[in-house]
């Protein structure tokens, strides 16, 4: 792997700023983070992912105050689908308590706009090198594959296709889902295994919904929904 610059270290503040303040740019409506405890959804315990209090937008029960909104969230994670209580310790990269860096686009923009947006960020002002990024789409994805190979020029050799598991994304058990594209940073060659590669960035296409018998039926509008683990960062 070749030499880069050492990285310039960001205070927490400065991440934050930075982040909302280049979606503002975007046309994104900043929002505050919402209360850790969900005022409208008894299926959750506590707000475990950005886009919670966006999901009646997602689901098209609720007109957006605007087409695209940004936030970073406080998220807690300690049961249910998305639980990290039991990888806390064992890891450096597993917290239950975070703030989620996120940016949301109900039925305006999809995937070409949402990978070049992420790009962007990571490469231009968070000043990532673009050699130590990976990325991953889902299998079936061959739209996301093509766009980061074709428009955003990754080698092919540092875009993984994974299945479900790894690439298919779902709020819990029911509800809003669909195709996921994430970006990983490379710590270096004297980490190994799941070490090394570490995520940062979860872009989510949504444009799926799951009831309570599995089955997969199209929201009223393609959406956009993207996390960032601010303390990763």
């Amino acid at each position: 792997m070749e030499k880069t610059k050492e990285l310039k270290p960001l205070k927490v503040d400065e991440i934050r700023e930075l982040f909302l303040s280049y979606f503002e740019k975007k046309n994104h409506k900043r929002f505050k983070s919402f209360p850790l405890v969900p005022e409208d959804d008894p299926t959750l315990l506590f707000v475990n992912a950005g886009m919670v209090p966006f999901k009646k937008y997602f689901l098209g029960k609720e007109t957006p105050p605007a087409p695209r909104a940004t936030s970073c969230q406080k998220c807690l994670r300690v049961s249910g689908k998305h639980n990290d209580l039991e990888q806390v310790g064992y890891t450096s990269r597993h917290h239950t308590f975070f703030e989620m860096l996120g940016n949301f686009s109900f039925g305006d923009y999809f995937k070409k706009e949402a990978i070049e947006f992420a790009w962007e960020f990571v490469t231009d002002y968070l000043k990532l090198p673009k050699e130590r990024l990976y990325v991953s789409v889902h299998e079936k994805d061959d739209e996301a594959y093509r766009i980061w190979k074709e428009v955003i020029g990754v080698p092919e050799e540092r875009i993984m296709k994974l299945g479900d598991e790894d690439n298919f994304w779902a709020m819990g058990d029911t509800g809003p889902c669909g195709y996921s594209s994430e970006i990983y940073f490379d710590r270096g060659e004297e980490y190994e295994g799941d070490e090394r590669l570490l995520e940062i960035w979860n872009l989510v296409f949504m444009e799926f919904n799951r009831d309570e018998k599995g089955n997969l039926t199209p929201l009223p509008q393609k959406n956009i929904d993207t996390g960032m683990g601010l303390e990763r960062i």
